[in-house]
């Protein structure tokens, strides 16, 4: 898509800070990092959000991920890291345009993360469930 920034960065047209790229899959540096090492990975093919995309190229996002996080973490010092994945407005998506982000983390960073939690009533917990794996099968 000709308006989609990261389409335009894939096609060439916008520079990047790229740390890993294949035939399906492109990585590079946010330019608004949550920490050092901060780095967004996405697949060539536009697709407004995980929903959108083939199995093909879900399953080559999932491949880097894998081989790119362990690697940045490390080269930053980090323990650990986050991933992210925002898929609509309402839940922080800013780019549509599927994206995965790794954050690195260290102990006392500062950065949190905020968990609000809940339980479900009496029986919803069963009765959602059983909803989803209906719909699922």
């Amino acid at each position: 898509m000709s308006d989609c920034i990261f389409c335009r960065i894939v096609a060439g047209n916008l520079p990047c800070w790229k740390v890993w790229e294949d035939a399906l899959v492109l990585a590079f540096l946010d330019i608004n990092p949550v920490a050092e090492g901060h780095t967004l990975v996405i697949p060539k093919a536009h697709a407004r959000d995980i929903t959108g995309m083939t199995r093909e190229d879900l399953a080559a996002v999932t491949a880097a991920l894998a081989r790119i996080a362990p690697v940045v973490t490390d080269l930053v010092g980090a323990e650990g890291f986050n991933l992210l994945n925002n898929c609509g407005c309402v839940a922080g998506q800013v780019v549509e345009h599927v994206h995965f982000h790794i954050i690195p983390r260290k102990e006392a960073d500062g950065r949190g993360y905020r968990w609000i939690t809940s339980t479900y009533p009496e029986g919803r917990g069963d009765q959602l469930a059983a909803r989803i794996a209906g719909a699922l099968s």
